[in-house]
């Protein structure tokens, strides 16, 4: 039965399918579908917005219309269904992506990147893929065991030959510790370390002041973790230079 209430509305074209509305939503009203957010259904949403805060596009706001009446029995049993297809379903990645779409590639271990065909004709030395912090769920199998290079967003682009040096054998994750949530950095670093067994990590960032967050987040991520894992900071200069690390000493 409809009646005039306040109730979420979606943006779409604002909504870039991060997924962390629906993370929010209590009554389980809202999934990624098509790699947008939309309201399931208008009996689910309770109208109290707790969702809005999260959203990082603004593409949510409360408005008033006419609606289906909010059925709390109903939101029972559909967060009972949702539990139960958990069971059976991959979960799902921050970007309401399935981890079935977590990929690990092949690549050769012998010499792949000779220095006669290295950076033209190179081969990517990537063995997974999602690389972004945010994406990657901590029981992803390249992370199981793993050495772990974590990258600020700007080396790849200033250091030259970043995959010959960095990737290669690597289980890579990159990130902005100045524009993205660094408390969720911390706490997915806790969860990687607590779960994957991560053999060591190295920590790439550039000589800029926004990157020097970079290692402290995941040594705070270890610390709660209560594991102690083998960590180096490699820092690259503006100009694509070894700073420090790699056997250089710290300025």
């Amino acid at each position: 039965m409809e009646t005039r209430r306040k109730i979420i509305e979606i943006d779409e074209e604002r909504c870039d399918g991060c997924g962390q509305c629906a993370d929010a939503c209590a009554e389980g009203a809202i999934r990624i579908i098509d790699g947008k957010a939309r309201l399931v259904k208008d009996s689910f949403c309770d109208g109290l917005g707790a969702c809005i805060g999260e959203c990082p596009q603004g593409a949510l706001k409360i408005v008033e219309k006419d609606a289906d009446e909010f059925d709390p029995e109903a939101v029972e049993r559909h967060l009972a269904e949702m539990e139960e297809a958990k069971k059976t379903e991959a979960p799902a990645l921050p970007c309401g992506c399935p981890s079935s779409r977590v990929q690990v590639f092949d690549v050769p271990r012998e010499k792949s990147f000779p220095a006669s065909v290295w950076p033209s004709g190179g081969v990517s030395a990537l063995s997974h893929w999602p690389v972004k912090i945010r994406l990657v769920p901590a029981n992803a199998p390249f992370l199981k065991g793993a050495d772990l290079i974590v990258v600020s967003d700007c080396v790849p682009v200033a250091y030259p030959d970043f995959h010959r040096d960095f990737v290669e054998g690597k289980a890579v994750l990159l990130g902005c510790p100045k524009f993205d949530d660094r408390a969720e950095y911390v706490k997915k670093f806790a969860e990687i370390f607590r779960v994957a067994g991560i053999r060591n990590v190295t920590v790439v960032d550039m000589e800029v002041p926004c990157c020097s967050a970079m290692p402290a987040i995941v040594r705070k991520g270890m610390e709660m973790s209560g594991k102690t894992v083998p960590m180096e900071e490699v820092v690259i200069s503006v100009r694509g230079e070894v700073v420090s690390g790699r056997g250089k000493p710290a300025a």
